[in-house]
C-alpha cells in the first residue's frame, strides 16, 4: 500500500501555511498555556498545532491505511450513502 501524496507532502519543511482564526473559551487557553512548557512547547499556539496533528494523524491512520479504510472504500463502490459511512465510522470511534 502506498503512501498517499497528501501525507508525503507533510515531510517536506517549505509547505505553504494559512492563518486560520479559531475561537476557543478563555479557560481552554489559559490550561493551554500552562501545558505548554510542561510539554515543551514555547507556547499555547504551537501546542494547539501539536493537538491538530495528533488527532489528524491518527485519523489519517484509521481512514486511510486502516481496515476500516479499505471497508468504507467497497461500501462505496456498493453504493453505501458516504453520510451513513461516516456515521457508522463515528460510532465505532465511540464503542
Amino acid at each position: 500500500m502506498s503512501i498517499p501524496e497528501r501525507i508525503k507532502m507533510r515531510l517536506s519543511k517549505d509547505r505553504p501555511l494559512i492563518s486560520i482564526t479559531v475561537r476557543v473559551p478563555a479557560d481552554v487557553v489559559e490550561s493551554m498555556k500552562e501545558i505548554a512548557p510542561l510539554r515543551g512547547f514555547s507556547g499555547y499556539q504551537a501546542l494547539m498545532k501539536s493537538y491538530i496533528g495528533e488527532g489528524l494523524r491518527r485519523d489519517e491512520a484509521q481512514y486511510a491505511f486502516g481496515k476500516t479504510a479499505r471497508l468504507i472504500e467497497m461500501l462505496k463502490k456498493h453504493g453505501v450513502p458516504e453520510a451513513l459511512l461516516e456515521a457508522a465510522a463515528r460510532e465505532l470511534e465511540a464503542a
